[in-house]
């Protein structure tokens, strides 16, 4: 959607000098701009590629204030984050022929809000209600009795089973599993048999929401895993049954959470980080990469980096690193 630098500049907040009549068609980076991009830089040493593209206007950090340019600086103090709302501003918008597919199958009892478009061969079963300007990509199943808010995603090939209740602007990729039956099993003591363990919960999944492709989220054995507002999950993540995941938690590649893992808000964790059942990630905990929490086991300290599997502060699992890499050399 084609937009004046003006316009951008007032929907980011950012503070405009120079022209801002001029139009943009797009967002790119320096390297591959062509006239009417929009291209952002975050240190002072980057600016004179920007200003030498062929980029139509730069956002820049305040450090571009008293810059001389014959292009359009947006000024913000967080260019990357300006320049990211901008790209979605000037996004553009697909043209739908039509708001569900003929081949589409919907249960007549499925509550469907204005503007929602349901893609080739997707099926949304009985009781469903799907909020206004939700879009359900190309076969997607949407179990009985889904709620979904408003504006959501969902890509080709996603699975959402019964009784999940989606939130607002909720994005999922393709071939992602939602609210599947978590790992839950009894063993009989005299015949060594595993017998399956009621998994009759439900999956919460609050608004603004992204999860990558592939990744399965289980739905809680009685009660209901839950994951918050913001947080943000990566391809191939696996969560377990009654997880308890807080609000802006970001987990990365091939993470994975046993049952009933409580972690807190604004959490990151790194690729392959594995955690074991009933542990507790305490708020702003860092994970690095590969990094292991045993079972029952409690991380706490805001702004702490771990790592290592058991996992412990990284000063310390380096420091252990370096006696044991001591220890080798004398022998």
């Amino acid at each position: 959607m084609n937009r004046t630098v003006r316009a951008v500049s007032e929907s980011v907040n950012a503070s405009l000098v120079g022209d801002g009549e001029i139009v943009l068609t797009g967002v790119s980076s320096v390297r591959n701009a062509k006239s009417g991009d929009l291209v952002f830089v975050e240190s002072k040493k980057d600016l004179p590629a920007a200003l030498e593209s062929a980029a139509s206007a730069v956002v820049a950090g305040e450090f571009a204030a008293g810059e001389k340019s014959s292009k359009p600086l947006l000024i913000s103090s967080q260019p990357r984050l300006a320049f990211t709302r901008a790209a979605r501003s000037l996004r553009p918008v697909a043209a739908d022929p039509y708001g569900t597919h003929p081949s589409a199958v919907i249960h007549p009892s499925a509550r469907l809000g204005a503007g929602v478009v349901v893609e080739a061969r997707a099926v949304v079963q009985e009781g469903v209600g799907i909020g206004e300007g939700t879009r359900i990509g190309a076969g997607t199943v949407v179990g009985a009795n889904v709620s979904i808010g408003r504006d959501c995603f969902f890509h080709p090939h996603v699975t959402i089973y019964p009784g999940a209740k989606i939130g607002d602007r909720v994005i999922v990729h393709a071939g992602a599993v939602l609210g599947s039956d978590g790992f839950g099993y009894v063993r009989d003591k005299t015949t060594g048999h595993y017998e399956k363990f009621p998994q009759i919960g439900r999956l919460e999944v609050g608004d603004d929401v992204e999860v990558g492709a592939n990744a399965t989220i289980d739905r809680g054995a009685l009660e209901a895993t839950r994951i918050a507002r913001g947080t943000k999950i990566d391809n191939l993540v696996h969560i377990g049954h009654n997880c308890q995941i807080g609000e802006d938690v970001i987990m990365a590649a091939q993470a994975g959470l046993s049952g009933s893992v409580t972690i807190g808000k604004n959490v990151l964790l790194g690729g392959q980080v594995g955690i074991g059942e009933h542990a507790r990630v305490g708020e702003g905990v860092m994970l690095g990469g590969q990094g292991g929490v045993l079972p029952n086991k409690v991380l706490r300290g805001k702004g702490v980096a771990f790592w290592g599997t058991p996992a412990q502060p990284v000063r310390e699992y380096l420091k252990q690193l370096a006696t044991l890499a001591r220890l080798a050399k004398k022998e």
